[in-house]
């Protein structure tokens, strides 16, 4: 299984990003797809996740309004779209896929995710 990131790129304070994810190869049935993003120094933490084929989805606090997570079924993409963005938002993206996913309160765990993709840099000037 491969996921591949794209999207990022440098914006002012209050623009917006789309993020996408390709995810391809392995068997494909309804995964979980994630985002999640580490800044310079800091862990990685989670921002969205949302389930391929059933919906649901799941968002950080600190994103929850101005993000929205959505998928395209038959591309096998999954999208990130950024408003409003801040300085804080400024880190490495990257999207996962968990293809067992558990209930929704264990998708913001980064362990549940096997596979990864690349990362994009997003970076948000003041």
């Amino acid at each position: 299984v491969q996921l591949q990131a794209s999207g990022g790129g440098l914006v002012q304070a209050g623009g917006s990003l789309r993020l996408s994810c390709v995810v391809s190869g392995g068997a494909f049935s309804n995964p979980v797809l994630g985002w999640f993003r580490q800044a310079p120094g800091k862990q990685r933490e989670f921002v969205a996740a949302i389930r391929r084929i059933t919906g649901g989805s799941r968002y950080a606090d600190s994103v929850k309004g101005r993000f929205a997570v959505s998928t395209e079924v038959a591309k096998k993409t999954v999208f990130l779209q950024m408003n409003s963005l801040k300085p804080e938002d400024t880190a490495v993206y990257y999207c996962a896929a968990d293809f067992t996913p558990g209930p929704w309160s264990t998708w913001q765990d980064s362990n549940q995710y096997t596979s990864w993709g690349q990362g994009t840099q997003v970076t948000v000037s003041s």
